[in-house]
């Protein structure tokens, strides 16, 4: 048996969004809603449950926007802010479901949510905070509570480990600059990936187009989606414009269905 699988791009941009906060580029000024990113996330729906990866300050938004009433468990990639400063509002969740919301996350991660989010973990449980159950996580494939198994990718940001996502033959994987050739292999056979790319420029952290193009062309799935997109890129129709046919910007909103099979739900 074959379960359906939509993934949501909930957000698209990097760490300041698009619009940028006071410019006046020709992109932060389009009003083409395809250059309108909120912080980088994606949702998977599969079985009847929802799974987000990623809850970045732009969380509530992106919930309210896909009309979410059900979520069973935050993935985080890694403990910069504009990928968990989010966290709080699970508790619209919590209240409407009656249950802990599900966290996976490293011990690194984890000690990040722990300093940002002190009062959830305090021993004193004030009323109304959000209620979370951390699962933690390493480099080794794992089971999503009620659904599939996920397998990490890690990879880079300058010197952080930040783990990507394979579910299937579906790969996200965000703020890398460096992957080793084992993580390449794990990616290898993915039909549908979704990989950062800043922008054209060298970047510290992240890939640029190129860099990014030269992973995909390694890995080779049948499509690429780009992610993680700055203003300083350009407009979605200027970027599309330069891109080979099966590699395109992911935008928010957008949505992929994929197909994975029952062993995929069941714990190595």
């Amino acid at each position: 048996m074959n379960h359906e699988v939509v993934i949501t791009v909930l957000g698209s941009g990097t760490s300041q969004g698009v619009p940028v906060i006071a410019c006046d580029c020709h992109v932060c000024r389009s009003d083409d809603p395809k250059d309108k990113r909120l912080r980088s996330s994606v949702m998977i729906s599969v079985a009847g449950q929802n799974y987000v990866i990623d809850a970045g300050p732009d969380f509530r938004q992106q919930m309210l926007r896909e009309d979410v009433k059900s979520l069973r468990a935050v993935i985080f990639t890694h403990e910069h802010k504009d990928h968990l400063a989010g966290l709080d509002d699970v508790r619209a969740f919590n209240y409407r479901e009656q249950r802990d919301m599900e966290v996976y996350c490293t011990n690194r991660v984890s000690e990040a949510l722990h300093r940002e989010y002190a009062y959830v973990f305090s021993h004193e449980r004030y009323p109304g905070i959000p209620s979370i159950n951390l699962n933690i996580i390493d480099n080794a494939p794992f089971k999503l509570i009620d659904g599939p198994v996920l397998n990490p990718i890690e990879v880079m940001h300058y010197k952080m480990p930040v783990l990507g996502f394979r579910l299937g033959d579906f790969t996200y994987i965000t703020d890398a600059k460096t992957i080793s050739k084992h993580e390449r292999d794990k990616v290898r056979g993915t039909k549908v990936l979704m990989v950062n790319a800043l922008h054209r420029s060298e970047h510290l952290s992240h890939f640029n187009l190129d860099e990014a193009m030269e992973f995909i062309n390694d890995v080779r799935p049948e499509v690429a989606y780009l992610t993680h997109i700055s203003h300083l890129f350009g407009t979605e129709k200027e970027i599309e414009r330069d891109l080979p046919a099966n590699v395109h910007l992911a935008y928010d909103g957008m949505k992929i269905s994929i197909e994975i099979k029952d062993k995929q739900f069941i714990s190595k």
